[in-house]
C-alpha cells in the first residue's frame, strides 16, 4: 500500500492520540516514502542510514505535527534538513580524511556523488547565494568570515543564504 496525503495525515493524527496500529502503518508508509525521496539523492549504501535517521526524527518530533496541516510537507521538511545535515557530515568527514592523507576509494566516491548532486542544485541559484551557502553551511565558516571572504555585508550574506536555501528547498520538493 502506498498511502496518499489524506491517509498519512489521518494516520499521524490517530498516532498522536495513542493508536499504536495507526502508528505502525504510518511508520511503514513513511519509510517507503522516504526511500523513494532519498533514492536519487544519496548513494545506495547510505540510503538506509538516512531513512532511519529521519524515522527517528519523525518519532521524536511527532508531537509538533499539526493535524490541521498536510503531513507530507511536514515530513519532507524533516527529510530535507536531515539530508542537508547528512551532506554536511559527509563533506566534513571527507575533509578530515583528506587532511590525514588516508582517504579511501569508497569515501572519495561518496564525496564526488554528493558534490555532483549539490552542484546540480547550485546551478539553479545565483552565484552569490551558492557561494555563501557553501561557505557557511558546508565549510562551516561564520557569517562574518563569509562576508569578509565574499565582500558582501553580513546582512546580505544572511539574506542570500535564506533565499538560496528557500529556493533549494522548493527545487528538492518539486523533484518529487
Amino acid at each position: 500500500m502506498i498511502a496518499d496525503e489524506a491517509t498519512l495525515a489521518r494516520l499521524m493524527a490517530a498516532s498522536q492520540k495513542g493508536d499504536k496500529a495507526a502508528y505502525n502503518v504510518l511508520l511503514a508508509e513513511a519509510g517507503m516514502w522516504l526511500e523513494r525521496y532519498f533514492r536519487r539523492r544519496v548513494p545506495p549504501h547510505q540510503l538506509d542510514d538516512l531513512v532511519q535517521d529521519v524515522m527517528m526524527a519523525l518519532h521524536n518530533k511527532r508531537s509538533t505535527y499539526d493535524p490541521d496541516r498536510p503531513f507530507l510537507p511536514w515530513l519532507s521538511a524533516i527529510a530535507r534538513y536531515r539530508w542537508i545535515d547528512h551532506l554536511r557530515k559527509v563533506y566534513k568527514h571527507e575533509a578530515d580524511l583528506l587532511e590525514d592523507g588516508d582517504a579511501s576509494v569508497d569515501s572519495e566516491e561518496d564525496v564526488v556523488e554528493a558534490r555532483v548532486s549539490l552542484e546540480r542544485l547550485f546551478v539553479n541559484l545565483p552565484a552569490k547565494q551558492s557561494e555563501v551557502i557553501e561557505l557557511v553551511k558546508i565549510e562551516g565558516l561564520s557569517i562574518r568570515e563569509a562576508a569578509e571572504r565574499t565582500g558582501q555585508s553580513e546582512s546580505l550574506v544572511k539574506v542570500n543564504i535564506h533565499r538560496g536555501l528557500k529556493k533549494l528547498s522548493a527545487l528538492v520538493e518539486k523533484a518529487d
